[in-house]
């Protein structure tokens, strides 16, 4: 068995939702370091400065639903079915940082809900109901998060301008069943469909007050880096996941343990 060559993504054709981003751009280059062919999908091109023939890009908003499923068809008939479909978008309005209990209004909630959790949830099923009429086998990874699965510790933001948020936790959880239920579902058609639940991730948005209180809970004692949540997407892409399905892959050193 040659297990290193299961982990790569040669003659893989891979959709890459949201690849501009901090993590985004980290999966991009891991896709093209494993041989794969990468259409990144995003709303605002920042061509990286990687010369592959193997990099594309497409100017795509997915907060706008209405005409969703017509524009990924047109770029699955300009590209082809995708073997891969990762979701590293982040989809938010501009009062996102007002979604906390105190100072959430409904329109805010339901808009957020609207973008992200409906937008995350279509287009995995626009996706995987592309492969099936395709014939192919395929990998689907949403990103989500830790917050998805336990909740918010409010100390980690003492002495910082943070917040809590109740409209991120509704998205994450439900971007985390939706996981089980389209593998329980797409599973006779070979079709994986796993999330990653990545804990916080440095950014240099982030205050040292921040990183020292989020640190001190953290079992490694430290905030990921974007390249360690890249590599658990790879692994889930990859031949070398091959049996895992419905999966919730917690990258998030220790959090969610204790």
């Amino acid at each position: 068995m040659d297990y290193i060559k299961k982990f790569k993504l040669t003659n893989k054709l891979i959709f890459l939702l949201g690849g501009n981003g901090l993590i985004g751009n980290e999966i991009k280059n891991s896709i093209i370091s494993a041989g794969g062919k990468v259409i990144v999908l995003d709303k605002i091109i920042k061509k990286t400065k990687i010369n592959s023939k193997n990099l594309f890009y497409v100017k795509f908003d997915v907060s706008k639903l209405d005409n969703l499923e017509l524009r990924l068809k047109s770029i699955k008939k300009k590209y082809g079915t995708p073997d891969i479909f990762i979701n590293s978008s982040y989809p938010r309005t501009s009062d996102w940082k007002s979604n906390s209990f105190k100072r959430i209004k409904y329109k805010s909630f339901e808009k957020n809900i609207k973008i992200h959790l409906n937008s995350f949830s279509w287009t995995a099923k626009i996706i995987a109901d592309l492969m099936i009429a395709s014939k192919k086998k395929g990998s689907i990874i949403q990103l989500s998060s830790i917050y998805g699965v336990v909740g918010q510790d409010l100390n980690i933001y003492e002495g910082t301008n943070m917040e809590e948020s109740m409209t991120y936790s509704v998205i994450k959880g439900g971007i985390n069943n939706l996981t089980r239920q389209m593998a329980s579902y797409y599973g006779r058609f070979d079709i994986r469909v796993n999330s990653i639940c990545a804990g916080g991730v440095k950014d240099i948005t982030h205050t040292n007050r921040f990183i020292k209180n989020y640190s001190k809970k953290a079992p490694l004692k430290r905030l990921a880096l974007s390249h360690e949540i890249a590599s658990g997407v790879l692994f889930l892409a990859s031949d070398a996941s091959s049996y895992i399905t419905g999966s919730n892959l917690m990258i998030d050193g220790g959090w969610t343990a204790v």
